[in-house]
């Protein structure tokens, strides 16, 4: 499993571990990695298993695969307990983007506490009303081949990075969205394709714990969620699931900001970066 540290500035805050979305690496959040600096925070993160520069399980590592969600949650534990905790005096938050808030929910609903705080950036708390596409391919591939848990679906969702801005639903800024192109031509080692059967059954049945009326009352850390009003990519904002009321308050005055908040125009980042910094540092609010 690859992971990076960086240092903080004289009187340190605490630490802030970082973790990735589906496809995502680390050298994509420099940026956020500077921002936290700033801050006063020390930053950790990994590159999950099956992406990046982690290993990957299959013989064509284009493929997005993991067996299991849980083995993500295995990731979680042994980052912080064989580098976060020998590296740091206390942490202080942890936040994520997309399917990777749905790890850290899980997380933080199985009782870990190794944080004060989490910031979920867009987390997939299920799909949306327009993925009708995308759930009838799983259901198709799994019904015709469920031997075949490493294969793709030829009609997933991809990054065309050849497409306007205003058609892709990722972010609204040309300029990060260049820069994170970039990287992957920089190396294209660091990507990775479309999900596996086998990611699409762990991530239903992830959204189907989700939908639990009891689910968010047994989750006793304090939990800061941010989502775009206009995000497509794997969220629904309704009141399904885990209440995502302080999402939309964040996104009301502008429906323009879309899925990848951290890589968006500055005036977008700048809402972000302000409930971040009401909500980190803080007290726990549960005991």
């Amino acid at each position: 499993m690859r992971f990076a540290r960086w240092a903080p500035p004289a009187g340190r805050k605490g630490t802030v571990c970082v973790f990735t979305g589906r496809a995502e690496q680390i050298e994509k959040y420099f940026e956020t990695v500077r921002d936290l600096r700033d801050r006063g925070f020390a930053v950790a993160m990994i590159d999950w298993r099956g992406q990046g520069h982690s290993s990957r399980r299959l013989r064509d590592p284009r493929k997005g695969y993991v067996r299991d969600f849980s083995d993500f949650e295995i990731d979680v534990e042994t980052f912080v307990q064989q580098v976060v905790l020998p590296d740091c005096r206390r942490h202080s938050s942890r936040w994520r983007i997309r399917w990777a808030g749905a790890v850290m929910l899980r997380v933080a609903h199985g009782g870990k506490r190794w944080f004060d705080r989490m910031v979920l950036s867009a987390p997939m708390i299920d799909l949306p009303a327009a993925a009708p596409r995308f759930r009838r391919a799983r259901c198709c591939a799994c019904c015709g081949s469920p031997a075949r848990a490493d294969a793709t679906f030829p009609a997933a969702a991809r990054l065309d990075r050849h497409r306007l801005l205003h058609q892709h639903p990722l972010t609204s800024d040309p300029v990060r969205y260049a820069r994170n192109a970039a990287i992957l031509e920089e190396d294209p080692t660091l990507g990775i394709g479309s999900p596996t059967v086998a990611w699409a059954d762990t991530a239903f049945k992830a959204m189907r714990g989700f939908r639990a009326s009891d689910y968010p009352s047994q989750i006793r850390q304090p939990i800061l969620m941010l989502a775009a009003s206009n995000d497509t990519v794997g969220l629904d904002v309704g009141d399904r699931g885990v209440r995502l009321s302080s999402a939309r308050r964040f996104a009301s005055r502008d429906r323009r900001c879309q899925h990848e908040i951290l890589q968006e125009q500055d005036r977008y980042r700048a809402q972000f970066w302000a409930a971040f910094d009401a909500f980190v540092p803080g007290t726990p609010l549960f005991k």
